[in-house]
């Protein structure tokens, strides 16, 4: 795409302003009715792909399909989705086929594929993080396109990501990516649903995400194919948004759905918040939080002008955490103010909820530490 062609609004995916680029491709896009492979369409998107890699972009896909794919192999009912082992089943079964057809489409294009399947622990312990961020630094600089996929065959409930567009911001902060496309079935962000609503407009620029942005969003996906919908697109722009990353909703129905977006600028885009370090956009991505804990809303105050947490301004702790734990802290209202790695355990958290750092020492037996979470150890959200 040359830059003078591309539409403003897509320039902040530009390979001079984006060096990296995460695209996500749901399954309704990839996996027809029917559940076949929409290899034409697909073969357009990799011509797309192909021309950004050649124009120095590099670039890494995360694919849904893999459980579509294998439901129609196995004769599975619901789509592969009827129970849990249904869909482990499915998955193990349908990656090898959409792996392939990456790989075959990709080959034809002169670029070699490689296969990356995560769990959510994969991402949120920080050191199997940095070794993912390490593996996809290197094939990308081997111009080398990962293709992506959380590891459903293993994946449970209480261990999943759920949705391949929060998968997406993730991986785009382990890559450290500028931007992350979101091929969806609807043309992005509208402030109301277009399929009842035919007035409602689309909303092409964000700047920040809201309550009022949130509740734009539904939980529900039109095709009924995919396990995300427009709940877990707001979800992903806020953890890529909160890491510097600019995030865009773009329909993919189309042919060449990548060039036709750098063409038109159709679509939402999610301004980067803020530039964040490397350990605080992992923390302000974090899914798995331990705990939480309350405070009070001078606390709460403080936390957003860069202080500590302190016991004294805590009320509540909830969950079992250990020192060193992901905790969530919340203000009154119930809303995530940030998160941050406990300095206690969830225990002696709670003897010290709402007391003076002088009475710390009595209470616990030892040597208070200077804080419940320490800012250097927080993400504010």
């Amino acid at each position: 795409m040359v830059a003078n062609l591309m539409h403003q609004a897509a320039m902040p995916f530009a390979p001079a302003a984006c060096a990296r680029l995460i695209i996500k491709v749901g399954s309704s896009l990839l996996v027809a009715a029917d559940g076949s492979v929409r290899r034409d369409w697909l073969a357009t998107l990799i011509k797309d792909i192909a021309a950004q890699i050649q124009a120095g972009q590099q670039i890494a896909i995360v694919s849904s399909g893999a459980i579509a794919l294998g439901a129609r192999r196995l004769g599975l009912a619901k789509g592969g989705r009827a129970s849990l082992e249904d869909a482990q089943a499915a998955a193990a079964t349908g990656q090898i086929a959409l792996s392939q057809i990456w790989a075959e489409l990709l080959q034809v294009e002169g670029l070699t594929a490689a296969q990356i399947l995560v769990t959510l622990d994969d991402l949120e312990d920080r050191r199997r993080y940095l070794n993912a961020s390490a593996t996809l630094g290197r094939l990308l600089s081997l111009r080398v396109v990962p293709i992506i996929n959380e590891n459903d065959s293993v994946a449970t409930e209480e261990i999943r990501f759920g949705d391949n567009d929060r998968l997406a911001a993730r991986v785009a902060q382990a890559a450290g990516a500028q931007g992350v496309i979101l091929l969806s079935d609807v043309d992005g962000l509208f402030n109301a649903n277009p399929l009842t609503h035919p007035d409602a407009k689309l909303l092409d620029r964000v700047e920040r995400i809201d309550a009022s942005i949130e509740a734009m969003a539904s939980a529900a996906s039109s095709s009924g194919m995919g396990s995300g919908g427009m709940a877990s697109k707001i979800a992903a722009a806020r953890i890529a948004t909160g890491a510097g990353v600019t995030l865009a909703i773009a329909s993919g129905k189309a042919d060449h759905p990548l060039a036709r977006f750098y063409e038109t600028g159709r679509g939402t885009v999610f301004v980067a918040e803020r530039t964040a370090t490397a350990r605080k956009a992992w923390l302000a991505g974090g899914l798995t939080a331990k705990g939480e804990i309350q405070v009070d809303a001078g606390a709460a105050a403080a936390l957003r002008q860069g202080k500590s947490l302190l016991a004294a301004g805590a009320v509540g702790v909830s969950g079992e955490f250990a020192r060193g734990d992901l905790v969530a802290i919340l203000d009154l209202q119930a809303n995530i103010v940030a998160r941050g790695l406990s300095e206690y355990d969830a225990a002696a958290a709670r003897l010290i909820c709402g007391k003076r750092s002088d009475d710390h020492a009595a209470i616990l037996g030892h040597e208070p530490r200077a804080a419940l979470v320490h800012r250097n150890h927080m993400a504010l959200l």
